[in-house]
């Protein structure tokens, strides 16, 4: 058979993700071809990834490149991934979910594993922390009232550098881009997940195809990890159902405990206007329902005003 042709960023990470992907396909005697190809997103570093629209842009060429037929699939980190797929995309695969939470990295030199309490004091009253994320910062300024947060564009390996140059006293990152990437060493803080609410589908990497295409979808099911797809189904129906947006500072993550499942979700005011928390077990079953359940639970207690004003449409 002729190789699949993967679609994939040229980022180390991605190239990460991609590559992991192609193995566990070619331990199974699928041959695999992997296509790099740079995104809107990667051209536009210029651009804060808190911006409306942003986060998409690093799938946008990769899913046109589905549909028009020049790769057979694409594999993401699926924070990135849009709420609503364009029609006749469709996730057929996730792969184990690593690390969820975010990681809190200092200068070099600084030790690791704190415990929030001695973070908070090691920061101090006024420290400057780069993250591109509304949703992070959001909740940072809750347990270090005086940061100021700057926006950070680039890689992993660069924002590391900017920040062992001067330029920040902390930077804020995905936990399991450190690990993927081998620099897990470098993590001074893990964020409990109470205290930092990831994103939805942080951890996650998600492999999309063309929906119609069932030779594909037959491939991908040999590397589906059924708790990571059920996570990200209740997570992305919990996002859906408030309206979608990445880049909204809006946090939910499903946990497996005890044969059920639990989403803890947050969104915050960036203004400071409240914090609203909501929690729902349910079903393995039915994580769409759970995630459509505890969107409506927060609609009610008025998220739904807090994500439009964070949009722009008020």
């Amino acid at each position: 058979m002729p190789p699949l042709r993967l679609g994939t960023r040229g980022s180390r990470l991605a190239l990460w993700q991609a590559h992991t992907v192609a193995d566990l396909l070619a331990a199974r005697q699928v041959p695999v071809e992997i296509v790099t190809i740079r995104t809107s997103g990667d051209r536009l570093q210029d651009r804060p990834l808190s911006e409306p629209g942003t986060k998409s842009l690093f799938v946008k060429e990769l899913e046109e490149a589905m549909l028009a037929g020049a790769i057979d699939f694409a594999v993401h980190s699926a924070k990135d991934m849009p709420a609503e797929l364009p029609p006749g995309l469709d996730i057929a695969a996730t792969l184990p979910r690593e690390d969820p939470r975010d990681a809190v990295v200092l200068p070099a030199g600084h030790p690791g594993d704190l415990e929030l309490p001695r973070l908070v004091a090691m920061l101090g009253a006024y420290p400057a922390i780069a993250t591109s994320s509304v949703r992070r910062s959001t909740q940072l300024a809750l347990l270090v009232p005086g940061a100021r947060f700057v926006p950070i564009r680039g890689n992993v390996d660069t924002r590391i550098r900017k920040l062992d140059e001067g330029g920040y006293d902390a930077i804020v990152l995905a936990a399991a881009g450190l690990r993927r990437l081998g620099v897990a060493d470098r993590i001074s803080a893990l964020l409990p997940i109470d205290a930092c609410v990831p994103a939805p589908g942080q951890g996650i990497i998600a492999v999309e195809i063309r929906a119609d295409d069932h030779d594909t979808r037959t491939a991908m099911a040999a590397v589906h990890d059924a708790d990571a797809g059920t996570a990200l189904a209740g997570e992305r129906a919990l996002v859906t159902a408030l309206g979608g947006g990445c880049h909204l500072p809006l946090g939910g993550i499903v946990l497996h405990d005890a044969g059920e499942i639990e989403l803890r979700a947050v969104v915050l005011s960036p203004h400071g206007g409240g914090v609203l928390r909501a929690r729902a077990r349910g079903p393995i079953g039915d994580p769409e329902g759970l995630g459509r359940r505890v969107a409506s639970e927060l609609e009610a207690a008025g998220a739904l005003t807090i994500l439009n004003e964070a949009r722009g449409d008020s």
